[in-house]
């Protein structure tokens, strides 16, 4: 049996902490979905859907991320209807803080009480730790260097979205 994993999340923009995370998914698990979701309590995004797929695949071929990644966007429903659609029986989150872990476990329990979908939560890198996308979204806007904390491809999307 294939077990695939989905990794979730609005990627507005990716930044290296995400791929650190989706290449640790890669080594656990045989196929991993990296997946786009509309996020309702985010009301503003610097780039639509489509760029953010465009941006995490790039990113991942920047990067030199293994092929058994495949990255998609999903707006129509549940994450678990998703993961139902796809055979995935794990769902993958970064959690950097606590505050992240305590975010995160009412909806691992409500996914897995819905469709028997496993959530494992992976730490980025120490050095990545802090950063997030709206961090990212926020030091960029005000003219920071946001380069050692992004790939190169979303840094350049960065500057072309705020001339």
């Amino acid at each position: 049996m294939t077990q695939i994993a989905v990794v979730p999340g609005s990627f507005d923009p990716v930044t290296l902490g995400h791929l650190d995370v989706i290449g640790r998914a890669a080594g656990l698990f045989e196929e991993v979905h990296v997946l786009v979701v509309h996020n309702p309590a985010k009301s503003t995004a610097m780039f639509d859907a489509v760029d953010r797929v465009r941006l995490i695949e790039e990113s991942l071929a920047e990067v030199g991320a293994p092929g058994n990644i495949r990255v998609g966007e999903w707006t129509a429903g549940l994450l678990v209807d998703y993961c139902r659609q796809v055979g995935a029986t794990v769902l993958v989150k970064g959690v950097r803080s606590g505050e992240d872990v305590a975010y995160e476990t009412p909806m691992a329990i409500m996914n897995r009480h819905l469709a028997d979908v496993e959530t494992v939560f992976l730490l980025p890198e120490a050095s990545r730790a802090h950063v997030s996308s709206s961090l990212i979204r926020q030091v960029a806007t005000l003219g920071g260097d946001v380069t050692p904390y992004v790939p190169a491809v979303v840094e350049r999307a960065l500057q072309d979205r705020l001339r």
